[in-house]
């Protein structure tokens, strides 16, 4: 079911001010950076040995990052694991009475497909489903 852990999403105010750390300082490659409209956000991903880290900066104070910042704080946001099959993990993660945010999967990052659990099932972590496709 779970293949790994995907990546980590780290809400940050700021991509220009925040990515120095981790490609200066932590000397963590850039994959790349992207923007995704439907979701508000400008992402880059770093490499981490085999996990990645997505730096996720809001786009609009209306998308979920913002409102994330604003509540709480820069910050871990959401731990991706790897699956695959993801509207079978979906329909399995319902029948183990998990709450799911997204009952089916939307498009992600990276030409991914994603689907979140509600932290409220998940002892108040935010957990994210990830299947990539052909690129990831």
């Amino acid at each position: 079911m779970i293949k790994k852990v995907d990546h980590i999403g780290i809400a940050v105010t700021s991509l220009v001010n925040t990515l120095p750390f981790y490609t200066d300082v932590l000397n963590l490659p850039l994959i790349g950076i992207e923007e995704v409209d439907t979701q508000k956000v400008r992402v880059a991903f770093l490499q981490a040995g085999s996990t990645k880290l997505e730096l996720l900066e809001p786009t609009s104070k209306e998308s979920a990052i913002a409102k994330f910042i604003e509540k709480r704080g820069e910050g871990i946001h959401h731990v991706a694991l790897g699956v695959e099959s993801i509207e079978d993990r979906i329909i399995e993660m319902r029948e183990k009475g998990i709450r799911m945010i997204d009952e089916q999967s939307r498009p992600g990052a990276g030409g991914a497909s994603i689907a979140f659990m509600h932290p409220k099932s998940a002892s108040g972590v935010l957990f994210e489903l990830c299947e990539k496709g052909m690129k990831g």
